[in-house]
C-alpha cells in the first residue's frame, strides 16, 4: 500500500468483527514497532499482545473502548530506562512509546488490519489489572482486528484544516 494511502485512509475503528488477525500480519505490525526510533536507542517500549479471553476481560474491566477487538496491544515503557532531557522536566518514555505506537498503527493499516488508539483508562489500574511490572507505565491500548459490517470512519474523517492553519515557517 502506498504510504499516502495508509495515512489518508487509516481511521479509528470502533466496531470489530470476531475475525482474528493472522499471525504473519501481527508479526509484521510488531516488527514495525520494534524498528521505531527511540531516544539514545534505549528501546524502552514494552508491547503486550493480549488475545486470551481472560486478559481481554481484564481490559474490558478497565476501559469500555475495546469495541470487540480480538487483539489488543498494550503499549508501555520502562520508566527506569528513559533518557532525561536537559532541564530535568521531561524524559523520553511517553514520546518514545508514542512513536512506537504510531508505527504499529500505520503498519496495521498497511497490512489491511483495522485499529483504534485507546487511552480512555487509568494507566495504573490497567497495569495492575494486567499484572505488569511496577517499573512500567502503560501509554495506550491498540485495538486490532477487522472492521465489522457497518463500521467505518466518522463522517468528518476527511475534514482537515488547511496546512497554513497548523504549520508556520519561522
Amino acid at each position: 500500500m502506498d504510504f499516502k494511502e495508509v495515512v489518508r485512509d487509516r481511521y479509528s475503528c470502533k466496531k470489530f468483527s470476531d475475525k482474528q488477525v493472522e499471525k504473519e500480519k501481527l508479526d509484521a505490525i510488531l516488527e514495525a514497532g520494534r524498528l521505531a526510533p527511540t531516544a539514545k536507542n534505549l528501546q524502552e517500549q514494552r508491547i503486550y499482545v493480549v488475545q486470551s479471553a481472560e486478559n481481554l476481560a481484564k481490559i474490558d474491566g478497565e476501559s469500555p473502548c475495546r469495541y470487540n477487538a480480538p487483539t489488543v496491544l498494550v503499549v508501555a515503557f520502562d520508566k527506569n530506562n528513559v533518557f532525561t532531557y536537559p532541564g530535568e522536566k521531561r524524559d523520553s518514555g511517553v514520546e518514545d512509546a508514542t512513536i512506537v505506537a504510531t508505527h504499529l498503527i500505520l503498519a496495521a493499516k498497511n497490512e489491511g488490519v483495522d485499529s483504534c488508539w485507546v487511552n480512555y483508562f487509568d494507566p495504573e489500574k490497567m497495569a495492575a489489572a494486567l499484572g505488569l511490572p511496577a517499573n512500567e507505565e502503560v501509554l495506550m491500548l491498540l485495538d486490532l482486528g477487522y472492521a465489522a459490517e457497518g463500521a467505518g470512519p466518522l463522517d468528518n474523517h476527511n475534514s482537515r484544516k488547511e496546512i497554513g492553519e497548523t504549520v508556520s515557517y519561522m
